[in-house]
């Protein structure tokens, strides 16, 4: 029996798309349902119902998608005990939020290279809806977001939350306190609207009873650096991406009576019962996560 036929039909199943399928695994979609199509006539059965354009299986195509699952993880487990030592190159699909990019990602992947000297990386920056969506839709295999992933064979960690904090600049803010009468004053600046740190800002004041200031949505870190830089006001960022800022750009933490709700981080990947790549990225990711965010706390306190 072909394992790469087998493959075939576990992502098919597991994307519940051919189409999806076939982009998970760079084929063609006419190319894969050959080989979904040579499966079936090797076991004598029909394992998708194409009556429709409704991706279904078939009774024995359920039965048959269990067997598939432990076929490719026998592969895998036999590979790593009797193999040569050496491991195929394996591009890891990784997705993040700009958060993620401009604090503990580049050390997390610099690990990752000397670990898994073989991978290859195709990262992808977007907004967590955006990156929840096409892992769901099996363009991704691992995606940090502010949000968790769910759907059948996606698996999700929480990493640790990010602290967040008022940023000014350097020169212009200077108060040795900011209060919530100082914050009403300012123009701030956040993530995009109906973003967690958008929301959590302008419930913050509701709680507090005050009519929210002048709230700037920008999607870019970069953009609300350059702006506190210019004056413009005050951003809503995490500590960790704050830290490497500061150290080129006229920024500081503005000391505040009021807390900001953590920005929470999950890492949700999808099962590959043909690799090990995913999971073991993923687990990585936590530990890394963890000590850069608590040796941030230290430099940051």
């Amino acid at each position: 029996m072909n394992l790469r036929f087998v493959e075939a039909f576990h992502w098919a199943v597991a994307l519940k798309s051919v189409t999806r399928a076939a982009e998970k695994l760079h084929i063609t979609q006419s190319a894969l349902s050959s080989r979904i199509a040579a499966l079936e006539r090797e076991l004598g059965v029909l394992l998708l119902d194409r009556r429709d354009k409704q991706f279904r299986l078939t009774v024995a195509g359920q039965r048959f998608h269990a067997f598939a699952q432990k076929l490719l993880e026998m592969q895998m487990h036999i590979k790593a005990e009797m193999g040569s030592g050496t491991v195929r190159e394996a591009v890891l699909r990784v997705g993040a939020i700009e958060s993620v990019v401009h604090s503990w990602l580049t050390g997390w992947l610099k690990h990752m290279q000397a670990t898994h000297p073989d991978f290859e990386l195709e990262l992808t920056v977007e907004t967590t809806p955006v990156l929840v969506d096409q892992l769901q839709r099996g363009k991704q295999d691992l995606v940090f977001a502010a949000l968790p992933a769910t759907g059948d064979g996606v698996r999700t960690r929480a990493v640790p939350p990010m602290p967040m904090c008022f940023v000014g600049h350097r020169e212009l803010h200077l108060k040795r306190r900011y209060r919530m009468a100082d914050l009403l004053s300012l123009d701030l600046l956040t993530f995009q609207r109906g973003s967690q740190p958008h929301v959590a800002l302008l419930e913050m004041f509701r709680e507090a009873g005050s009519p929210p200031p002048r709230v700037h949505a920008i999607s870019s870190i970069s953009a609300m650096a350059q702006l506190v830089e210019a004056g413009f006001g005050v951003a809503a960022l995490p500590r960790a991406v704050v830290e490497p800022l500061a150290r080129r750009l006229p920024l500081r933490v503005l000391p505040c009576d009021v807390t900001l709700e953590p920005l929470p981080i999950y890492a949700s990947y999808r099962d590959d019962p043909s690799s090990p790549l995913p999971e073991a990225a993923l687990s990585s990711a936590v530990v890394h996560a963890s000590h850069r965010m608590g040796s941030s706390k230290k430099s940051m306190s």
